[in-house]
């Protein structure tokens, strides 16, 4: 084109047709690729024979030629890159992008050189790619095996503690172990290897189900709790009002019985909340130490009137052993 013709005129000349990539026998080599009609048209020699690349007009054939060897140069200049590029960590998916387009750009550009050459090293460079590639899937896999087992090991930690006997499990603790979890499953979908999405959805529904369980479970618990606490704080209430009437009674064998009755009772009842719990045993341990202390003080004045009596006995008897051996019949019988 009259452009490429133009620009060639302009800005080729003596060493500046040399690609600065290139050293002169290597660009001189690269020319030795292409022919140049009369007419301008430029040929490449190829393993499969000649292939037109374009046409300058008007120019000499080795600048002709240079122009298209400048542009072999860019295409040998980033096969060079791509295979400095393998001896760094660059991913393998970057290395494919950029094999990619070499690739496309090597179809049939037009540019004058050893193509054939720069295609077998884009086919090694595609080779270690390949293998890359095929090492790193398998690191990936690996990896996703291990995160796999990872996230089992939780849904199966959370699905035995939602599985533990209500009557036997401890709460509190369960709660905090089964926020641990969920803690860690979140760290692992944030920061671990993906999980593939069929299987991450199954043990999340699995992890999900565990949750649920525990939660109607404590909730089921905790309201029958609430339910036997209400119904032992209305018996114990019941219980307390009996023990209070029975405070004053006098009547101190059959109360006793009855007080015992009333404690065999309150064991019987179950436990209410803690608070209500202590306050109506306050109520009725008051009560019946109100009872047994008038219990005890009436035991106690008995005690003192039998011991005022067995002194007067004593001393009847020391009076009365004092007759003894009778002398005089008829004192004896008058003392």
């Amino acid at each position: 084109p009259a452009e490429i013709s133009a620009s060639v005129s302009a800005g080729l000349s003596g060493a500046a047709i040399i690609p600065p990539d290139l050293s002169p026998a290597e660009a001189a080599e690269a020319a030795t690729w292409g022919r140049v009609d009369e007419d301008g048209t430029v040929w490449l020699r190829q393993a499969d024979g000649e292939r037109s690349v374009g046409q300058i007009p008007g120019i000499a054939p080795d600048e002709a030629i240079a122009f298209y060897v400048r542009r072999y140069a860019d295409l040998h200049a980033k096969i060079a890159l791509a295979e400095a590029r393998l001896a760094t960590d660059v991913a393998p998916k970057e290395l494919e992008a950029t094999v990619a387009s070499l690739t496309e750009e090597l179809a049939e550009p037009a540019a004058v050189g050893d193509l054939d050459a720069l295609r077998t090293r884009l086919a090694a460079i595609a080779s270690t790619t390949a293998e890359r590639r095929a090492a790193a899937d398998a690191e990936r896999a690996a990896a996703k095996l291990v995160a796999l087992e990872a996230r089992t090991a939780l849904v199966e930690a959370a699905e035995k503690i939602a599985s533990t006997d209500p009557e036997k499990i401890q709460w509190r603790p369960a709660g905090e172990q089964l926020r641990e979890l969920l803690d860690a499953w979140k760290e692992a979908q944030r920061t671990g290897p993906r999980v593939d999405r069929p299987s991450e959805d199954a043990l999340w529904k699995r992890f999900s189900h565990a949750r649920s369980t525990f939660d109607r479970e404590r909730r089921r618990y905790f309201a029958e709790l609430e339910k036997a606490g209400s119904a032992a704080k209305s018996a114990k209430s019941e219980l307390v009002a009996k023990a209070e009437a029975l405070a004053s009674s006098t009547e101190w064998g059959p109360t006793s019985g009855a007080f015992r009755d009333l404690m065999a009772q309150w064991k019987l009842a179950g436990r209410a909340s803690r608070k209500d719990d202590d306050m109506l045993w306050e109520k009725f341990r008051a009560a019946q130490d109100r009872f047994f202390a008038a219990r005890d003080a009436a035991a106690q004045q008995t005690d003192a009137e039998f011991g005022a009596n067995l002194a007067v006995k004593e001393a009847l008897l020391v009076e009365a052993e004092a007759l003894v051996p009778v002398k005089d019949i008829a004192a004896a019988k008058r003392a």
